[in-house]
């Protein structure tokens, strides 16, 4: 029995989209001191590269590249990036997302595409890329897949959200039947954050019409009365990577302080 540690994925290859900030941040930083070595991508490059550097300045292993997720010939690059650079990947984590708030009379149709463009198809094509090169190895894989509370119950004003969410929900348990079934020795799971404190968030805070009572209401949503930190994230990642969790597949951990109990 491995149990927690300070290299629990030691010399594990983890590629990470979404990496420059927030939760992807947050996870790369920990799995990086945790002995794996990181590819972060991300649509910024300023941010992306600095947060690579700053890993390695403290003694990790990271590289970063440019990755649009919804783009399929940007997936094709990436995985062969990570083949050319390792040989190999061990873990996987769709972990870029976005989100717009809006009811579903006030959601337009090319903000429903958008969002589910990234939340829905970005996850869709990794497991689909990231599979190709994971399957390669003898040792298996983990991938995790980061939806969110809103995949589990609804939101009024969410709409796109909420569907995107709960696609990869449902998307991460199809790939896991047919990892198992397959033999790949593949795991798949999801994580569910609730109102975490990143970017996005914050994003969603300011553009609201009363910020301030809206961010008090976001924080007193969950029974543990705050925003989840990303570290609280990141480390459920971290969980299901390592080997920790090897039985553990077609699973959703929720990271909520209680949100979805009540």
């Amino acid at each position: 029995m491995s149990g927690a540690g300070t290299s629990r994925i030691e010399g594990k290859i983890a590629l990470i989209t979404g990496a420059a900030s927030g939760i992807g941040l947050a996870t790369s930083q920990m799995m990086a001191a945790q002995g794996g070595s990181i590819i972060l991508t991300d649509i910024n490059n300023e941010t992306g590269e600095a947060a690579a550097k700053a890993i390695n300045s403290c003694g990790g292993s990271a590289t970063f590249k440019n990755h649009d997720v919804t783009s399929e010939n940007d997936w094709l690059s990436v995985i062969n990036y990570a083949e050319t650079l390792h040989g190999r990947i061990d873990i996987l984590v769709n972990n870029a997302g976005v989100g717009t708030m809006g009811s579903i009379e006030e959601t337009t149709l090319d903000q429903w595409r958008a969002i589910h463009s990234v939340n829905s198809e970005g996850p869709f094509l990794g497991c689909k890329y990231g599979l190709t090169l994971m399957k390669k190895n003898r040792t298996g894989g983990s991938i995790i897949n980061v939806s969110g509370v809103a995949g589990i119950i609804g939101a009024p004003n969410l709409a796109a959200y909420c569907s995107s969410k709960a696609s990869v929900r449902l998307l991460t348990k199809s790939v896991a039947l047919h990892c198992a079934r397959k033999g790949y020795g593949i795991r798949c799971n999801s994580v569910h954050p609730s109102y975490t404190d990143t970017p996005m968030v914050d994003e969603m805070v300011e553009s609201h019409r009363s910020p301030e009572r809206y961010k008090s209401a976001l924080e007193s949503a969950s029974p543990m009365g705050r925003l989840g930190d990303v570290d609280d994230i990141a480390a459920s990642i971290l969980y299901l990577a390592s080997d920790d969790a090897k039985f553990t597949t077609g699973s959703e951990i929720v990271v909520d302080g209680g949100l979805t109990a009540t």
